[in-house]
């Protein structure tokens, strides 16, 4: 420091002008911390690099670059502060990322769990970014940080989604725009996934200006051409079939664009950016598409909540009708087919009503798409169907806050779950104050759900598990090993073991346990499936995978820290309960790579 100060007092970098100073610390070569140094070196380069924004407007971008877009590019910012802030913010995050694993390694993150971030302050963005930083580590390394932070993020974004939400809902209704509300419920479920507003927006206007270009072959003077989104609606019938034409083949010949008959239930048709990017989906999603790719070109097309299949009419009176028989019925799931009022009853085999044929409100278009989540996380009782539910009741409930029907069941699956008993019974406080007659059932889930919060509030200690006990010498794997199952031929990781089955009697019986040569009197592991499943494995089923390769299960990061290539590697809470599998399982792996290297010798000898 006192050298620093004479080289000052005898001409060294304080006797250079501001300007050149500004240039030197905007040098490529000198990191955040060579500034901070030169900083408290001399007060004199102190007070250029905090009073010249450029100094640390350009460490700011060098370090976050992808920030920028946060700022205007005409405003004046203090980007020392800025720094300043987002450094410290980024400490804070990974600094509580660090002990969610510690708070909640045992059961569920509760929503009371994620204070501590909305208690952070400082600009969202930041708090985003940071999350993001630790999401983007080392693929291999860092898996328990990822694991929370991933929480946290999913949690932080649906929040401020629903917050959309519940905004989009109060415009007056002939303000919502489909697309947007489209776009909400596909963020909602895919709070992690590149499904911006703004991507949507672009992808479609992409289709849009195909379409231009395919009217401009055959018709190069229509007016849709030149037409900017949200202009007047074309009223000449042959001017709109032709735009419907043109769509017809940029859709469904050029982009290929069809219905998921093969896949038909799959939630991914429901998501407008996975229609998008597959070019499949089913009928709903399909008539987003087409009726804003029509709008945008001029062509009026309203949603139909057809039975059983999504439809869009197109009226054939200028001045509009309340006739059904005036309507061309177009079914988007098959390259935009039109049908008459009488042939659409053949698509679902029934007669309906003619109230079937009438355009619905966008709140309505939302509607039925949850109400599709909501029946496609019923049909299976994964960890994925679960999370689906969850994320269709929160917005069915949204849509519609005092359907009492929908409340019960979002209290019984969260009960079921084990999940926020405190949100159940805020849940039905609200049932019993929308509808006093459903005391009797709401009084006997209040008293479930107190015992359930009861026994949380139990401190139990974590059961220790050692190889060495006599009673776990039948154990022959350890945690962190990656398995192969021989009868099925899922690969999957060990995240746990029972010396034997722990599971109930219905579920053994269920399962066949008894059928298996060895029963339930042998060593059962806890494993996650390359799948996304979780299940519970007898030890004769399994066998050391013999080709070890990452498991791309959503909660690896749970119970280990990183992959090393060969196998998992426990984070501190799984090797507090398992002290000795670490090491059995670096020997295991060992043994197993010097068999098959004898193996593959002799076969090459041989």
């Amino acid at each position: 420091m006192a050298e620093l100060d004479v080289l000052g007092e005898s001409g060294g970098l304080t006797r250079l002008p501001e300007e050149v100073l500004e240039q030197i610390f905007c040098c490529p070569s000198l990191s955040h911390m060579d500034v901070v140094s030169a900083c408290l070196a001399c007060k004199k380069l102190q007070e250029v690099c905090q009073g010249r924004s450029a100094v640390w407007k350009h460490q700011f971008r060098r370090r976050w670059p992808t920030l920028m877009k946060y700022y205007s590019t005409t405003g004046s910012h203090n980007w020392w502060e800025e720094y300043r802030t987002r450094h410290s913010i980024g400490r804070q995050v990974q600094a509580m990322v660090d002990t969610f694993s510690k708070r909640f390694f045992s059961k569920e993150v509760p929503v009371d769990g994620f204070k501590d971030v909305e208690a952070l302050g400082g600009p969202f963005c930041f708090i985003e970014h940071e999350l993001l930083s630790i999401l983007n580590m080392d693929g291999r390394k860092y898996l328990t940080w990822k694991y929370y932070s991933r929480k946290i993020l999913c949690y932080l974004r649906q929040r401020d989604i629903m917050e959309k939400l519940k905004e989009f809902l109060l415009t007056l209704p002939e303000h919502q725009k489909l697309i947007e509300g489209v776009v909400l419920i596909d963020q909602y479920c895919n709070p992690l996934a590149d499904n911006s507003l703004e991507n949507i927006l672009l992808q479609l206007n992409y289709i849009t200006d195909e379409v231009k270009k395919a009217l401009r072959l055959t018709h190069s003077y229509h007016p849709s051409i030149t037409a900017r989104k949200d202009d007047v609606f074309i009223d000449d019938l042959e001017l709109q079939q032709q735009v419907l034409d043109a769509m017809n083949h940029v859709l469904y010949k050029q982009l290929k664009f069809k219905g998921n008959e093969e896949d038909y239930y799959n939630p991914m048709n429901s998501y407008i950016h996975q229609v998008l990017s597959q070019k499949k989906g089913i009928p709903i999603t399909l008539c987003v598409i087409y009726s804003t790719i029509g709008k945008n070109l001029g062509v009026r097309l309203e949603p139909v909540s057809f039975p059983s299949h999504f439809l869009l009419r197109w009226c054939q009176k200028p001045e509009g009708s309340t006739d059904i028989l005036d309507y061309v019925y177009i079914d988007a799931f098959d390259n935009g087919k039109p049908h008459t009022a009488k042939e659409c009853e053949h698509l679902i085999g029934q007669q309906v009503t003619s109230k079937f044929y009438n355009s619905v409100t966008t709140k309505d278009v939302l509607f039925r798409m949850v109400t599709n989540l909501f029946h496609l996380g019923k049909r299976e009782g994964s960890d994925q169907s679960y999370q689906l539910l969850r994320n269709a009741l929160d917005l069915y409930l949204t849509l519609a806050p005092d359907d009492v029907q929908y409340l019960m069941l979002q209290a019984r699956l969260y009960f079921h779950l084990g999940i926020n008993p405190e949100k159940v019974l805020d849940v039905l406080q609200h049932i019993q104050a929308v509808d006093p007659l459903q005391h009797g059932v709401v009084g006997h889930l209040v008293q479930l759900t107190l015992e359930q919060i009861a026994r949380k509030n139990q401190t139990t200690e974590i059961q220790v598990k050692r190889h060495t006990d006599e009673k776990h010498r039948k154990i022959q794997f350890s945690v962190g090993l990656i398995m192969k199952h021989k009868r099925y031929g899922y690969d999957c990781v060990i995240y746990g073991w029972d010396p034997k089955c722990m599971m109930g009697l219905d579920w053994m019986r269920t399962m066949g346990v008894h059928n298996l040569p060895h029963g339930p009197d042998q060593p059962f592991y806890n494993v996650l499936v390359q799948d996304g499943s979780c299940r519970y494995a007898a030890q004769e089923n399994l066998i050391c995978n013999a080709s070890p390769l990452e498991i791309g299960h959503e909660e690896v990061g749970r119970y280990f820290l990183e992959f090393s290539g060969t196998h998992y590697i426990a984070n501190e809470e799984l090797q507090n309960q398992y002290p000795d599998d670490m090491a059995l399982t670096s020997q295991l792996v060992e043994k197993i790579r010097n068999c098959y290297s004898w193996i593959s010798v002799n076969k090459i000898q041989t």
